[in-house]
């Protein structure tokens, strides 16, 4: 597995801290929840497609947001979209895990009872969120008794982060740059994750996240 724990750039998996001997998991492998951050472009819905394709007991947390629909996009299923005064209204009213304000464009928000829901059916639970989305629930997960394991998905490079970027042509110049400048933030912050998946090739990234995903459920790999 591509993992980094320590700091270093292994990709090959030697000398690395190994994940899955070094973390601490309760015997009764329940109220895991697994949340999942990398910079934009870096292919995490790419690689949960990839993952539910041959996991389909994943579940992964529908977010709602303020932004207008890509093209594609199905409202329920890709996100929840919602304009801003219903947003800022339902987080008033504690409907969201976490909130942020994204690229300093557009809010997001996880609705919170779906998460509760599908942890205490013991059901594999995936969040993707951004950076301050991942530090919220950190903070927040204590209080509110869930065992979270934070993994990073890595560009191979920043150069393949920038060409992914430029190439799935969804965002104009200004936002590309918005969002370029947000990912050297997120990069800086591997640190604070449990575990590091680089993102070499969508198959084995996804094979990479199922493996941490039955080991925190007990599941056979």
């Amino acid at each position: 597995m591509t993992t980094r724990t320590d700091g270093t750039d292994n990709t090959d998996g030697t000398d690395t801290k190994d994940y899955t001997q070094s973390r601490t998991h309760h015997a009764d492998h329940t109220g895991r929840l697994i949340v999942l951050t990398g910079p934009t472009a870096v292919g995490k819905g790419t690689v949960e497609t990839e993952l539910r394709a041959h996991h389909p007991e994943v579940w992964v947390s529908v977010s709602a947001t303020t932004r207008a629909p890509r093209p594609g996009e199905v409202d329920g299923r890709t996100y929840w979209f919602m304009n801003e005064a219903e947003f800022l209204a339902k987080e008033a009213q504690g409907w969201f895990l976490e909130t942020a304000v994204v690229h300093n464009m557009a809010h997001y928000g996880t609705p919170l009872q779906p998460v509760l829901d599908h942890i205490a059916s013991n059901t594999p639970t995936i969040l993707e969120i951004d950076l301050q989305g991942a530090r919220r629930v950190k903070d927040r997960a204590a209080d509110m008794g869930l065992d979270v394991v934070y993994v990073f998905i890595a560009p191979p490079s920043y150069d393949e982060l920038v060409r992914r970027l430029v190439g799935r042509g969804t965002e104009n110049e200004e936002q590309r740059r918005k969002r370029l400048e947000t990912a050297k933030l997120e990069l800086a912050s591997e640190s604070e994750f449990d575990v590091t998946i680089v993102n070499n090739t969508v198959e084995q990234c996804a094979e990479d996240l199922w493996a941490i995903i039955a080991k925190e459920y007990g599941l056979e790999q």
